[in-house]
């Protein structure tokens, strides 16, 4: 079990001015900042990190939110971290997730969700090798 998870503020929060109470959530939930990247992807890097989705419908309308505006990527570390994560983050859809957790409080609907997070230790070790060096972490 590894104690590193990624995260990206989508941009439907940073659009939304979300990003501050968003890292604050997420260190007051006992996560620390490990790296942290403010940045814009094109259609072709958004459609690059999404490609495990590429065959599923909702593919194209993903690549486009995920370009529309920057996102603020980071690799947080805590015990337990990717399964802890996904609890503060909540549900998908943030009409059922829980009081408190940050899709409750910032998200907007299953599309536009204000955060991704890890599902698994595997996934965050590639995620955060997709937008990190080795050097652009602590």
């Amino acid at each position: 079990m590894s104690n590193r998870t990624f995260t990206m503020v989508k941009p439907d929060a940073t659009r939304k001015g979300y990003t501050g109470a968003i890292l604050d959530q997420i260190i007051k939930g006992g996560f620390s900042i490990k790296a942290l990247k403010w940045i814009q992807l094109t259609k072709e890097q958004a459609g690059q990190f999404y490609d495990v989705h590429r065959e599923r419908p909702f593919y194209p309308e993903l690549v486009e939110f995920m370009s529309s505006g920057p996102i603020v990527a980071a690799i947080l570390e805590k015990e337990n971290a990717v399964a802890d994560f996904r609890t503060l983050i909540g549900a998908t859809n943030p009409a059922n997730a829980a009081e408190g957790t940050i899709r409750k409080n910032f998200a907007a609907s299953i599309g536009e969700n204000a955060v991704h997070g890890s599902d698994s230790d595997e996934n965050a070790a590639i995620e955060g090798d997709f937008f990190f060096s080795k050097l652009e972490r602590f």
